[in-house]
């Protein structure tokens, strides 16, 4: 028996199924379809290409996703709040955490700001950012010489 109609249809239903939902993982699959499909037509026992179908995927699976998903997904991406720790930002309202008032401008954003201290901190200073919480930075002044 033709196996290798067998072996296609296993690849284009891998190649399918990757397609459609981007998971890296039936792609290796596929892979493994397509080698054991080139073993069919090569007249190799049905066994040995279902054992190399294994092998193949297995891995793949193993040795090559952990390479290819950082060259596809190198890390993620820095979303605005993370962007924005560690970094200066200017005081443009008084921060006054018993006021509960208080803003900052960091990467050309208005954002709302509390300081870590419960210090009050004044217009036109400026504070690094060291966390984020909820939608409001906490911030610690920056002392003359201390950047």
């Amino acid at each position: 028996m033709d196996y290798y109609i067998i072996w296609l249809i296993i690849m284009v239903i891998c190649l399918v199924v990757e397609a459609l939902t981007m998971g890296l993982a039936t792609i290796w699959f596929a892979a493994g379809a397509f080698v054991a499909m080139i073993l069919s037509l090569l007249g190799v026992p049905i066994g040995i290409q279902i054992a190399v179908f294994l092998v193949v995927s297995i891995a793949c699976l193993i040795y090559i996703y952990p390479l290819v998903k950082n060259i596809i997904r190198p890390g993620k991406e820095k979303t605005n709040y993370e962007a924005v720790i560690n970094k200066i930002g200017i005081v443009t309202g008084t921060i006054d955490n018993m006021k509960a008032q208080g803003q900052v401008k960091v990467n050309g954003q208005i954002w709302s700001a509390k300081a870590i201290d419960n210090i009050v901190i004044e217009e036109g200073n400026e504070v690094m950012i060291q966390e984020v919480i909820g939608v409001k930075l906490m911030v610690k002044e920056i002392q003359q010489g201390e950047e």
